[in-house]
């Protein structure tokens, strides 16, 4: 039977080679008999039509086409009955016939369409809390990386993702791309009567309302989900829009799971879908002819029908839009599946390509995201690690295209090439004015809806060197803390999978990790303890060092004495007195007395009495041994105290970078703003040993470091003095008795 079968394909491969030769040989001998050779490819240019020869030769080729078709049909079914009736996977959809045995005239070249270099794409992103907002940002690595057309993004978010994203395309500021957010809140009475069982939940379904959510004049659109990675330049895809038939509309790739094929296990019954349904991690919608279609009431009619007897979705919006397609199959365009290879367990993701180059884009669209089953998920997840980890920073690159108005690039452009390059202190001018890419709320937080009048946030910003110090503050300090991180992409990883792995910092939702990419030579503290001060939520805020361990308890004390000390009617900052030791291990004072006791015998001492003391000394340790209440101390030349004060106080001053000074001009603020500074008689703090820091190092090493930072404090007391007047002229004159 076999043989039989065999036998005859090759005598039906032989006639369709010979016909095919014969037909061509007919066109030539007739090309030549006009006048014409006709095996010019037709992409070089058509000429108009001069005299009826030319018709007659038109004619012909028509009547040779239309033999060949047939006998490309009969090949193809000779095929099919020795295969399982699938269509070919790797083959292009434009390179089958589509529905109903139709086909277009026209040859592929007149299909082809070339994407523009300075063309603008839209790519629509349904993303909705914070590890949604993390993994968005790597598919966006991976579009910019391959990219060579402007792009604007068009963001579907809730308030989370929404602040997130904002923030990091701020400060991100990539040439050529512009950003749009909706709010999915006022979709959610689009598709909240939808059941989903899905783990996406409402925000599943909201793909479905993009006809609606985006701008009216916008006419097409990639929608993708953000587990999406791209291994090609988007516009390879945008370009397939030129190949829609007058009545096709979406574009999808046909799902590679048997799910809708409904025998996955006994009584499973999908939604109806046509053959294998189609999967909607990647979308090419028409929306212009979307709305003509009237398709918000095309959806929901669909749904409303199949709900009746589904109950819910199972697979959020991609069953809805594969009941609509089964109803009118006309609508879909058939995506060859190197657009979106799915790697989920048991699907036929590795029939999508011969090489591993064939890739376009993968679609991690399993629950188990990269512990997938695949042959080659190590090649697949090496590709996503690679966007995962890839430095940020080097996408800012421009390209030949006049880039989007950005008013706060263009400023910053000109303040760097005013700066003068000659200038000693060039490089700490340039840090000031460097924009440092911020993904705030990392991982998962709990907002607060009314938090308590007297709440303090612990805030303060760390690297990774001092990532051992979390646990131990988590366990010292039970309220909101707000920490800036300052890492590169790959250090940011490290941190994610360190904090997940961690017990004590996994357990905690009141945690907020906000990370500031690593950019130029020096550490930018004080921009860091802006943005861990910035986004924090309760009325106050306990400014610290992530060196520092809080005496057990402070949290319960700083709040009742905000409240004994009426401080939301004064204007007053708190002290917390400072206090180190030079042992890594270390049992911690649970009292004052004990504090006292361990400084009587040397395991203690007040913080930098033997470095720096002046930064310390106007707390007045002698009075804080015996004080039973909170006493009043002047400001003096260099004291840098750890305060607790209104979120709402000055900001640091974010010209110092590096070591030296960062406290104290703030501390030197908030005395101009006329601050009172009470010292807290029973709460004490305690700075653990680490290594020097790199910036503290240079400051030790560098005479042109230290002639740099005194530049910086003398034109902070000049900007100091315009602010503030004659009040400031006292800081002029202790700096210079000193």
């Amino acid at each position: 039977m076999l043989r039989s079968w065999r036998t005859k394909l090759k005598l039906l491969l032989a006639t369709v080679t010979l016909a095919i030769l014969l037909s061509w040989l007919y066109l030539f001998v007739g090309s030549l008999e006009y006048g014409r050779f006709l095996l010019l490819s037709p992409c070089l240019g058509e000429q108009p039509s001069r005299d009826v020869e030319r018709e007659a030769l038109a004619s012909r080729v028509r009547r040779v086409e239309e033999e060949n078709q047939q006998l490309r049909l009969q090949l193809s079914q000779a095929q099919a009955e020795g295969s399982d009736g699938s269509p070919q996977w790797g083959a292009s959809a434009e390179d089958r016939d589509p529905p109903g045995g139709e086909r277009s005239n026209h040859t592929a070249c007149a299909k082809q369409r070339t994407v523009h270099k300075c063309e603008l794409l839209h790519v629509a992103i349904v993303c909705a809390g914070h590890n949604a907002s993390r993994d968005v940002v790597t598919l966006v690595k991976s579009i910019l990386f391959h990219r060579k057309n402007p792009l604007h993004f068009h963001f579907i978010t809730d308030s989370v993702a929404h602040q997130i994203l904002h923030t990091l395309f701020q400060s991100w500021m990539v040439p050529s791309v512009h950003v749009s957010f909706y709010n999915a809140d006022d979709l959610k009475p689009e598709v909240s009567w939808i059941p989903n069982k899905h783990y996406s939940g409402i925000y599943g379904l909201m793909k479905l309302t993009l006809t609606k959510a985006l701008p009216s004049n916008l006419s097409k659109v990639i929608v993708l989900d953000t587990d999406i990675t791209f291994a090609t330049d988007i516009a390879e895809l945008w370009a397939v829009f030129g190949k829609f038939s007058e009545k096709q509309v979406i574009g999808l790739v046909e799902n590679q799971s048997d799910w809708y094929l409904g025998n996955l296990w006994k009584n499973h019954k999908p939604w109806p879908a046509l053959g294998r349904g189609f999967n909607t991690g990647v979308i090419l919608l028409l929306l212009d002819r979307l709305r003509r279609l009237g398709w918000e009431q095309m959806w929901r009619l669909t749904a409303e029908r199949e709900l009746m007897s589904m109950l819910s979705t199972s697979l959020a919006d991609q069953d809805i839009f594969n009941a609509v397609i089964k109803q009118d199959p006309s609508l879909v365009y058939r995506l060859p599946c190197f657009w979106n290879v799915q790697l989920s367990d048991h699907t036929r993701s590795e029939q999508c390509y011969t090489e591993l180059s064939d890739l376009k884009v993968i679609h991690w669209n399993s629950p188990k995201k990269l512990r997938v089953k695949n042959k080659h998920v190590e090649f697949f997840r090496n590709l996503y690690l690679t966007f995962l980890e890839y430095d940020g920073n080097l996408l800012r690159r421009a390209f030949g295209c006049a880039s989007l108005p950005s008013p706060p690039r263009d400023q910053l452009q000109q303040a760097l090439e005013e700066l003068d390059e000659d200038d000693p202190c060039y490089d700490f001018r340039q840090q000031h004015l460097m924009q440092h890419r911020i993904h705030l709320f990392f991982l998962q937080y709990e907002f607060l809806a009314l938090p308590n009048p007297t709440d303090v946030t612990l805030v303060a910003q760390l690297s990774m060197d001092r990532l051992q110090m979390l646990e131990a503050i988590c366990k010292h300090w039970a309220g909101p803390i707000s920490l800036a991180l300052y890492m590169s992409d790959a250090e940011a990883q490290q941190f994610l999978r360190y904090a997940q792995a961690s017990e004590v910092l996994s357990a905690r939702r009141n945690v907020a990790y906000h990370i500031v990419y690593k950019e130029g030579q020096f550490y930018p503290i004080n921009l860091l303890r802006n943005v861990a001060l910035a986004n924090t939520q309760t009325p106050y805020v306990f400014l610290t060092d992530i060196d520092f361990l809080p005496m057990y308890g402070l949290y319960d004390y700083l709040r009742n004495s905000i409240q004994q000390l009426e401080l939301p009617q004064r204007k007053a900052a708190l002290i917390v007195p400072a206090f180190e030791t030079l042992h890594y291990r270390l049992t911690f004072p649970k009292s004052k007395a004990e504090l006292l006791s361990m400084l009587d015998m040397g395991s203690l001492y007040t913080f930098r009495y033997h470095v720096w003391p002046k930064g310390h000394a106007p707390t007045d340790y002698a009075k804080w041994r015996t004080a039973t209440v909170p006493y009043r101390v002047a400001w003096q030349p260099d004291f840098e105290p750890y305060v607790v004060v209104r979120r709402d106080c000055p900001r640091y001053d974010q010209r110092f970078v590096g070591f030296g000074w960062n406290k104290v001009s703030h501390i030197m603020e908030l005395d101009a703003q006329e601050y009172e500074l009470l010292v807290l008689p029973n709460a004490f703090m305690i700075h653990m040993p680490h290594a020097p820091s790199f910036d503290i190092s240079k400051f030790r090493l560098s005479a042109g470091y230290r002639g740099c930072l005194q530049t910086l404090r003398e034109e902070f007391h000049q900007d100091l003095s315009r602010r503030y007047g004659a009040a400031a002229l006292k800081y002029l004159t202790a700096e210079r008795s000193l």
